[in-house]
């Protein structure tokens, strides 16, 4: 199953009522689920979080998008926030084994869908984008509405990627796009004075200078009015909700006023809100295993057959375990995963470590390092499972075509199973074989006291990259026992190892 998010916003943040058929919409599609619904009055604007497969979750965006057009009018619609369309942004989001291009692959199909079905012009934007000059969401949404309106059929970079160059009358134009996790974040002042927030907006964001991955923009917000901060943080491995808010906090002393409190708008990955309590509270060499619900979620919990999700869920102790057993899974494949994991987070530990406490808020060699890290650890530690898995189908696929050899569908099933086999442990090694790099490019920067961690870290990688090449040696040879040409994953696995192409 290839999960997704998509992230709505709609032009109406003022009638609970409109909003609700809206949502109901959603909710009629079989396979969606509705995570979160939140409307802000200030702003005129609604923010849904959906999840699902790609299917329902487009269905379900045609629905909502066609009650936002009979409801919502423009022309008559005022709010803080810019808004160029009844439904005004909808990113999709990928999760687990979805990728980035696959997001952007449902954001054109939900494009042409919203064109020929409801006559709403598209913009593709992030990484679905198919022009440099609508990879951005905020030049896009310059003028808004009456602006795109007055210039979409005589400017070229108004006119829309999908449909006619022409608004919607009443419901206007909307981006439909492709992007990883963001986190909606606002900042409130010991003022109303929105030049100050606009200023303090300006001095943050990465377009003018700022923090890098933040957007922003001041506002006007609550009542009795305030003056508001708005962020987006489109990537917190580079900057986090902690370092955004300081620099809020240190922009607004400068202007004389102080920040009175902040706001999470939609729903947040755990590890951003982590981040930011180890941050402010200082805590040292604090282990996330210790929280206490992750320690009862635990508890009697009954442990997976081999080969099923959860192996990287297990302790060490537990996992080393089952690879001991006389089992044909985990093996060495998931091993390997599981030390190049290790090897990641020591490397990632060596660096935060080698951080002068004084640094300013982003260094941008070990801030890229971290980052690439992290992503790095954490697609490891789903590998550990998936390697399982795919061995389990290739002895699930062997076995049926032993029932009958000369079946076509069964044959094509075991090459499958045996191409993937080899394509996991393949994704191990590479990811290892950055890993290490990645440490030994940062090696003259760390710590003394530390560069044990980080040789030991490298040597962690380079273990998990060298087994792993192992396993996917071993596959390409069934594999060419089954005649498939196997040149493509060789020739991707000489590269990893620095060898002659085959």
């Amino acid at each position: 199953m290839k999960l997704f998010e998509s992230v709505p916003n709609f032009s109406e943040g003022r009638d609970a009522g409109k909003v609700d058929r809206i949502v109901q919409a959603g909710r009629s599609v079989d396979g969606l689920v509705v995570l979160d619904v939140e409307l802000d009055p200030a702003h005129h604007r609604s923010v849904v979080t959906l999840a699902g497969e790609g299917d329902p979750l487009v269905e379900a965006l045609v629905r909502m998008a066609k009650v936002a057009i009979e409801t919502i009018d423009l022309n008559h619609h005022r709010g803080e926030h810019p808004r160029m369309g009844a439904v005004d942004v909808v990113p999709f989001v990928p999760f687990g084994d979805a990728t980035i291009e696959e997001a952007a692959t449902l954001a054109e199909r939900l494009g042409r869908r919203l064109w020929t079905e409801l006559g709403l012009p598209v913009y593709l934007y992030g990484a679905a984008a198919r022009r440099p000059e609508h990879a951005d969401l905020s030049v896009l949404r310059r003028g808004e509405f009456e602006g795109i309106r007055a210039e979409i059929a005589t400017d070229p970079v108004r006119a829309p990627d999908i449909g006619e160059p022409r608004v919607h009358p009443t419901a206007g134009i909307v981006a439909v796009g492709a992007r990883p996790v963001l986190i909606a974040y606002n900042a409130y002042l010991s003022t109303p004075d929105v030049a100050i927030a606009r200023s303090i907006a300006h001095a943050i964001r990465e377009r003018d200078g700022g923090l890098p991955a933040v957007k922003a923009l001041g506002f006007e917000a609550g009542t009795p009015p305030t003056a508001q901060v708005s962020m987006n943080l489109t990537d917190v491995h580079r900057t986090s909700i902690s370092q955004a808010l300081e620099a809020v906090r240190a922009e607004a002393k400068k202007r004389g006023v102080e920040v009175t409190s902040s706001e999470i708008v939609g729903l947040v990955p755990e590890e951003a809100l982590l981040e930011a309590a180890e941050r402010y509270l200082a805590l040292k060499g604090f282990d996330r295993s210790r929280l206490l619900e992750r320690r009862l979620g635990a508890v009697d919990r009954p442990a997976p057959p081999a080969g099923e999700v959860g192996l990287s869920g297990l302790s060490v102790a537990e996992l080393a375990r089952r690879v001991a057993a006389r089992t044909p899974t985990p093996g060495g494949g998931s091993a390997c995963a599981a030390a190049a994991a290790l090897g990641a987070a020591l490397v990632e530990m060596a660096i935060r470590f080698s951080r002068p406490a004084e640094s300013p808020p982003t260094d941008p060699e070990f801030d890229e390092a971290l980052a690439e890290l992290e992503k790095a650890r954490s697609r490891l530690i789903e590998l550990v499972d998936e390697d399982a898995r795919s061995y389990e189908e290739v002895r699930s696929t062997r076995r049926a075509r032993k029932v009958d050899p000369q079946d076509v569908e069964r044959r094509q099933a075991l090459r499958a199973a045996l191409r993937r086999a080899a394509e996991v442990p393949l994704e191990t090694t590479r990811l290892a074989r950055r890993t290490a790099d990645l440490a030994r490019r940062v090696e003259g920067r760390i710590k003394a006291t530390i560069a044990s961690d980080l040789l030991s870290g490298i040597a962690l990688a380079e273990a998990g990259a060298t087994g792993a090449a192992a396993n996917v040696r071993a596959n390409l040879e069934e594999l060419a026992k089954e005649g498939i040409d196997t040149r493509g994953l060789s020739g991707a696995l000489a590269e990893l190892l620095g060898e002659p192409a085959p």
